[in-house]
């Protein structure tokens, strides 16, 4: 029996490293986005967003393809999914805000699109933290508080997100409210979805502990 438990624990951090691995991800490609909005000249950005969305796309898959084999799951199956879903959506939208920056050929960076890039780096980076914390849940009101941090992030990059638009209409260019429009829309999901990753490990933590 011991043996049984012990082979449990191990696949499970191997599953566990799967995580880890995906939320680092996330915090990787926001940082890239920062430099990117801080040099928009700085084209290589881009490559390396698009590289790091494609080896997410692997890990997700990798996710999926390891709770498909496991009978017992470290938590519920269906949180587990949530989440790797849910990080690989953030790592997406980042992607599409790269995308559309050199699509739309934008060569100066939009007002608050940095700043907002700047605030989905911490967010990431709460993301991965509580990530990582799922490996060994001891300290669940540690969890919950860096859950919360991370939508008090999320009221931040809204407020960007409304001044950035009240911004954008003061111009009559069309063409251009509708590029850094979706531009902002797209700044703006990708902070609700590192919340509903929190969301999701927040239940975790309150069924687990």
């Amino acid at each position: 029996m011991g043996e049984w438990f012990s082979w449990i624990k191990s696949n499970d951090k191997e599953l566990l490293s799967i995580f880890d691995n995906l939320a680092k991800k996330s915090v990787e490609t926001a940082e890239a986005l920062v430099i990117l909005f801080s040099d928009l000249s700085n084209t290589q950005q881009h490559t390396i967003i698009k590289n790091l969305e494609t080896e997410a796309d692997v890990l997700t898959r990798d996710v999926f393809a390891a709770l498909n084999k496991r009978f017992i799951t470290p938590f519920d199956r269906e949180d587990m999914q949530r989440i790797a879903s849910k990080i690989d959506d953030v790592i997406d939208f980042m992607d599409g805000i790269s995308a559309r920056t050199h699509s739309y050929k934008i060569t100066t960076t939009p007002p608050y699109a940095l700043e907002m890039a700047r605030e989905l780096v911490k967010a990431t980076k709460e993301v991965h933290y509580v990530v990582a914390k799922l490996n060994n849940i001891k300290n669940g009101q540690d969890m919950i508080l860096h859950c919360r941090t991370t939508s008090e992030i999320e009221h931040t990059v809204d407020d960007l997100y409304r001044q950035s638009i009240e911004k954008l209409f003061e111009s009559n260019d069309a063409i251009t409210i509708i590029k850094l429009k979706d531009i902002y829309d797209a700044m703006e999901t990708a902070s609700d979805r590192c919340v509903d990753v929190t969301d999701v490990i927040e239940d975790i933590v309150l069924k687990y502990t």
